[in-house]
């Protein structure tokens, strides 16, 4: 395997194990749900993706063949990442009737949750 591919596989498994780290350390570490979403669905998306594609990488080099089963996944959890985390927040507002005093106006007619009419309740 050349050099330059394994410093690139090396440097991609670095770059997703600190971004893995990092959503880990932040999925612990901060106060509350809302905030928490952050951790697991913006740093480890990234740093998995960075693993699967320094897989990728990695074997299409060694064995010289391309797997199109990491690329699948790195799509798929692209795709369903953000939209778990929407459907997350949205039942957590829909759920949490004491926080939406705290919520800033949408601007529209409707609210912030599904199902929410827009009215504000205080908690």
């Amino acid at each position: 395997m050349p050099v330059f591919v394994e410093a690139l596989v090396a440097g991609l498994i670095l770059i997703g194990a600190f971004f893995l780290f990092v959503g880990a350390l932040g999925l612990v570490r901060l106060p509350d749900l809302m905030r928490r979403l952050h951790g697991p669905t913006k740093a480890t998306t990234l740093g998995i993706g960075a693993l699967l594609i320094a897989s990728m990488i990695y074997f299409a080099s060694v064995h010289e063949t391309f797997s199109i089963h990491e690329l699948l996944i790195t799509l798929f959890l692209f795709l369903t990442a953000p939209v778990s985390a929407n459907m997350m927040a949205k039942a957590h507002i829909l759920r949490a009737q004491g926080e939406r005093g705290r919520l800033p106006p949408t601007g529209t007619s409707a609210g912030w949750a599904t199902f929410d009419s827009g009215k504000r309740e205080k908690g």
